[in-house]
């Protein structure tokens, strides 16, 4: 892997992550995230959409007219979440109706059209591929650990409805991890999200500061510069 494409996943995952630091996309992350499952199915459909869009405008990039280029992404973009949809309907029918209108709003989330023209648009069809992954996979890591906690705190539980994704095989993965717990309602409501959102922000600037910290105590002293005796 270069360096460029490490840069790459670096920034995906963690220093440009759409989530934690763009902030985009953030009506279906705070509206989904009330369980696990339910954040990963969007996070998957997301991932898809991200890796496929961005290949495909990597792909055109040379045949694009640049005044008709945003209204062809669009296009692109829609066409590929029309599919997800389609596929999900077929396949995760159950999931597929908890999820319900936020799977076709996947077009109108600013990440995608923003990786489309920021980075696909201008790089080869391997790297946009790999930009879209990272770019989805950081995405779909905070959906899955902000419907994760929501649901520990709020219900109590993990993988509930499991099944919805995995079949009725699954249905043995759910687990509660404190019996009895009456839950706590503001967990799973939309002011639980924000909340949530709120601090894993602050838990990844928190990081980002100590690091930064550490560097400069790791980092040699500069020497004063010789003085030139004339």
């Amino acid at each position: 892997m270069t360096s460029e494409q490490q840069t790459i996943v670096k920034n995906g995952l963690w220093t440009n992550n759409v989530a934690l630091v763009q902030l985009l996309g953030l009506c279906p992350l705070l509206a989904v995230t009330s369980s696990l499952i339910n954040g990963l199915g969007l996070g998957l459909a997301t991932l898809m959409t991200l890796v496929l869009s961005n290949s495909f405008v990597s792909i055109i990039r040379h045949w694009t007219r640049p005044e008709v280029r945003i209204p062809i992404f669009v296009l692109i973009i829609a066409s590929i979440v029309t599919a997800i949809e389609l596929a999900m309907n077929a396949w995760f029918h159950e999931l597929f109706l908890v999820l319900g209108i936020f799977i076709p709003l996947i077009v109108t989330n600013c990440s995608i059209i923003a990786r489309a023209e920021a980075f696909a648009s201008r790089n080869s069809v391997l790297d946009s591929a790999l930009d879209g992954f990272m770019m989805g996979l950081g995405f779909l890591l905070v959906l899955v650990l902000l419907g994760g906690l929501r649901e520990l705190i709020g219900q109590g539980t993990l993988f509930a409805n499991a099944h919805l994704m995995f079949g009725s095989a699954a249905e043995g993965l759910e687990f509660t991890l404190i019996k009895d717990y009456p839950g706590f309602l503001l967990a799973i409501l939309p002011p639980g999200a924000f909340i949530g959102l709120g601090l894993l922000i602050a838990i990844k600037n928190s990081i980002e500061k100590h690091k930064s910290k550490q560097t400069i105590r790791v980092s040699p002293p500069v020497k004063p510069a010789e003085v030139a005796v004339q």
